[in-house]
């Protein structure tokens, strides 16, 4: 069964549109995060991998083991702004992890094959 979606695709892609002309506005960013999240789950079903972008969310993805008690064995965690530019692709997933913006352990750990995430793309 797919992740309930909590954030209506319209409201989280203004979100993304509203932190690309203010990334300095809480409340968008806080919501684009959490539909980029969301997002992530749709693309990559599954409870392999948790992404944790504190304090906006967290979502477990990406199909193979489910784990299910302790700390996961595959963890990704980066800050709002950092996930946001890695979500819509004006960062890219080994640049971040090479500057020590992106911590990532675990062998599923790579989010490089999901990111940018399609429903980020600007639209006209």
């Amino acid at each position: 069964m797919p992740p309930r979606r909590r954030t209506d695709p319209a409201v989280g892609r203004a979100a993304v549109a509203a932190w690309r002309a203010d990334p300095t506005d809480v409340t968008a960013r806080r919501t684009a995060v959490r539909f980029t999240l969301e997002e992530l789950a749709d693309v990559a079903p599954g409870h392999t991998v948790e992404v944790r972008v504190p304090p906006d969310g967290a979502v477990q993805a990406v199909e193979g083991p489910r784990h299910t008690r302790g700390t996961p064995p595959n963890v990704v965690e980066t800050d709002p702004q950092t996930w946001l530019a890695l979500a819509t692709g004006t960062e890219s997933w080994h640049a971040a992890l090479a500057a020590g913006r992106v911590h990532a352990s675990g062998e599923r750990a790579d989010l490089a094959d999901y990111l940018p995430l399609q429903a980020t793309r600007a639209r006209r």
